[in-house]
Order: structure tokens, then sequence, then C-alpha cells
């Protein structure tokens, strides 16, 4: 299935996770994502999270940079530029997430771009959008999380806000970039016309609470968002929540408080009516999570499931890795790097006619495709070493 978008190219200025994880999603389809980095690498290269790395590729890099060719270029010499415009003219699709502004600084804006291929999709990823008060804020997922509210309504009445355990938003984000070049390409296909795509973090993290938002904006408002006792979500009445049992804990799903008593022998006179299972939500908590706490998770689980109540027992990412419906998924894929040492990927989320497209080229070492490119674009052996020796493009980094 990596033949979706043969014959797409796509010409990547993208750093950090949203970005280069959006354009990832066209190149597992097909697209030759042609991924431009700096002299000294790219932000992802430079930072992963948890201090690890294998043979220096860190886990930002291999978080978002599979299945593209990498190309390197000082986009401060005038050499370089020229390099980008011939490689724009090849292309159905430049994206890009700098600071708005900063390609237009280099000659490489939506309006010069166009000049060059009037029929470019043009896909620009920012924090806050192209234009507003906080066109020159930095944008970065856990600011985001924080000024969209997503930090208030996952944290508890109790704690205060707090942070998702993950970049939710960048990764939200990168779905809807993708999403949003796909759709361009569709209306290019139908009618040769391309245009402008933007997507910003802000507006991806206000659509990924797009329930709870809709539930705030209509009918009366309520005082506070945040999680009440053991409830996931304030929009949401009991059982709705996690437990903790007496080795573990247990999330338990919509569904009747009656039945629910009847499969955790809550006496009849402490069960709230399903009628009040909204307004009375913190009192059925509190009852529930009492007699949750009495059980081990597995008699838990063993007496919700005697009721068909739903349920799961909360994972560690060591169950994650070992639950048979993710393996048989394939969710994860381990294949040889571009250092000859194995790295374990999480595969592309979406089956095409069965099958999830391959992974035909690991986060590559940077430039290790310059080469290759310049050769597409006409450059003979002479002028790549000029290229090379002016610092302008650079070689494979061994």
């Amino acid at each position: 299935m990596a033949d979706l978008l043969k014959g797409v190219r796509v010409v990547s200025f993208n750093h950090f996770l949203m970005g280069p994880v959006g354009v990832q999603f066209l190149a597992d389809l097909g697209a030759d994502v042609i991924a431009i980095e700096p002299p000294d690498g790219a932000f992802q290269r430079k930072w992963g999270g948890a201090d690890k790395s294998v043979d220096s590729q860190t886990m930002l890099l291999l978080t978002g940079n599979r299945n593209k060719r990498s190309l390197t270029l000082d986009l401060k010499k005038p050499e370089a530029i020229e390099v980008a415009r011939k490689l724009v003219a090849t292309a159905d699709v430049l994206a890009e997430n700098f600071r708005p502004g900063v390609l237009d600084k280099l000659g490489l804006g939506f309006a010069e771009v166009r000049k060059i291929k009037p029929d470019i999709i043009y896909a620009a990823a920012s924090g806050y959008g192209p234009d507003g008060p906080y066109v020159n804020r930095p944008g970065q997922d856990l600011l985001v999380q924080a000024l969209s509210g997503l930090a208030t309504i996952t944290g508890t009445r109790e704690h205060g806000p707090r942070a998702v355990g993950v970049s939710a938003i960048d990764h939200h984000g990168a779905a809807l970039f993708a999403a949003g070049i796909l759709a361009a390409l569709v209306k290019k296909e139908r009618t040769g016309q391309g245009g402008r795509v933007d997507v910003s973090l802000l507006s991806a993290a206000i659509d990924l609470q797009m329930e709870s938002f809709t539930c705030y904006l209509n009918g009366e408002r309520p005082d506070d968002v945040r999680q009440p006792a053991s409830i996931a979500g304030w929009i949401y009445g009991a059982p709705y929540g996690i437990y903790a049992t007496r080795d573990g804990h247990v999330a338990i799903s919509l569904g009747s408080l009656d039945t629910l008593g009847d499969a955790l022998a809550i006496p009849v006179a402490q069960r709230i009516p399903d009628s009040d299972a909204y307004s009375r939500r913190d009192e059925a908590a509190r009852i529930i999570a009492a007699r949750v706490a009495e059980l081990t998770t597995t008699e838990c689980v063993e007496s919700l499931e005697s009721r068909n109540v739903w349920h799961a027992a909360i994972n560690d990412y060591c169950d994650v890795v070992a639950d048979p419906q993710v393996t048989h998924n394939k969710s994860f894929q381990t294949v040889q790097g571009a250092t000859g040492k194995p790295v374990t990927l999480v595969s592309h989320p979406v089956r095409y006619d069965g099958e999830v497209p391959e992974i035909r080229l690991p986060p590559q070492k940077l430039g290790a495709q310059s080469e290759e490119i310049l050769r597409e674009l006409g450059y003979d052996a002479a002028q790549m070493q000029a290229l090379y020796a002016r610092g302008a493009v650079g070689a494979a980094v061994e």
C-alpha cells in the first residue's frame, strides 16, 4: 500500500513534531517526501526525550521521519535557495512549520512559491495561525495545553491543572495537517488548482476538545470544568472514570448504576438512581470507589464482566506492548535503522485493503539523499562539488 500517493512530491521544511509527523503520514502512503534540514540538522536530531538514543539517533527523530529522503541545505546561502526553488518547481506540496513569516524572508513564502509553481499546495503548520495577536509567540504543545483549557479539564478539583502525558496536540495537529493536505490534493486533482492549507496547534487543541466545548457553549455553563472525584471529565455522569483497586486501577465506562451496583455488591440503600447519575455523580463516585478499593483488580474485572459492565484494567506501557490486540494489529514494527542497529517504530495507524503501509526507509542520516536529489534536479558532479565546497548543500553524514 505504499503507492497510494505515488507520484506526489512533498518538499518539507519541518522540524520538531507536528510538521514531521503530519508529513510522515503522506510519506507512508508513497509520497516522495524530501525533508530539508540545516547543516547541523533539524531540532528533532538534537532532542528526543528521556535522554535516550540509538546510535545518536534521538527518539524524536525516530518518531516522525520514516519514509523520507534527507537533503541538507544552508538556506542562508543563495545557492541553497536556488536549489530549494528548483526543488519546489518539481513539487506538488510545500509543507513547513516555521514561525509565520520565516520562509517569506527567504523568498519561499506562499506568494513567491506560487510564481515558481502556480498549482503548488502550500501547507503551513504553526502555533497559533498565520496571523493574529499571538502570531509571534512560541508555539509548543505544553504551552497550548495551558492556553486552550486542555490542562484544566485534564486536572482535578483536588489537585488543579495537569498536562496530558503525551504531546497530544502535536499528534492531533499532525493528523489534521495530513488531512488538510490530502483534501487540497483532491481539489488539485479535480480542478488543477493548488492553494494554501493552514493548521495551528491552538486550533488543533480546540478541535481535540470538541465534545467538551460544545457542551460548555450550549445551555447553562458550569462553574468548574475540572474533573470531579473519580469521574473522568466534567461533562460525564457516574460511573464514568478511573477507580483504584487494592493492587491497581480499573476504568469503568458508561452504563447503568443499578447494574454496576449488582456487579460490585453495593448495598441497595447506598445506590444512586440512574436518573441522578450526573447530578449526584460525586456521591456515586465515592460509593463506587469505596467498594472497588476493597477488591483486587482481577476480582473487580471478574465482577464487572459477570454483569457485562463496560470496563478495562489500566495498562502500563509494558502491558500495552504485550497486549494481544496490539500485537495482532502490528502497532509496533522493528526494522533495521539507518545506522545498522534495529529500531522499533510505531506503525502507520490506518489499514488500506487490509494492509498497513510498509516502512520503506527508516529515519535517515542527515543529508543521506543530498546527492541523489541534486542529480534528479540536473546537477552534475562538478556542480555538486561546488555546492558542497561553499557549504550551501551538505553531503551525507557518515
